[in-house]
């Protein structure tokens, strides 16, 4: 898969899902680092890196995010039968405040100052 492609998958499941698990994790971690709880909006203006790369933008070097706890869709095919079942695997993932961002643009001209 793409490097685009990754980054507007995990742009698509970040806005579409409608799981609010790890709301409690995101605001209880976003306020620990002095985020105003008001500024905390998940699906709006928290995401993870594939997901602000999608939306033009890239977290800041030395930034940390909140560790979330996502399910990601599979698939099983039984030996015997050939039949294909859905589950659902378990998977740790970082999420990103947008004041922990900046636009792609940035980052670009930022090493293209430091190469000349």
């Amino acid at each position: 898969m793409k490097r685009e492609d990754i980054q507007a998958q995990a742009l698509t499941n970040a806005i579409s899902r409608e799981s609010t698990a790890n709301y409690e994790a995101i605001f209880e971690g976003f306020m620990a680092m002095g985020i105003d709880e008001d500024d905390i909006l998940p699906r709006e203006n928290v995401f993870t890196f594939n997901a602000w790369k999608a939306l033009g933008r890239v977290v800041k070097k030395g930034e940390h995010g909140v560790k979330v706890l996502t399910f990601v869709p599979c698939t099983k095919k039984d030996k015997e039968t050939g039949e294909e079942t859905g589950f659902r695997k378990p998977h740790t993932t970082t999420v990103f405040h947008i004041s922990q961002t900046k636009p792609l643009d940035d980052a670009a001209n930022a090493d293209t100052a430091t190469v000349n």
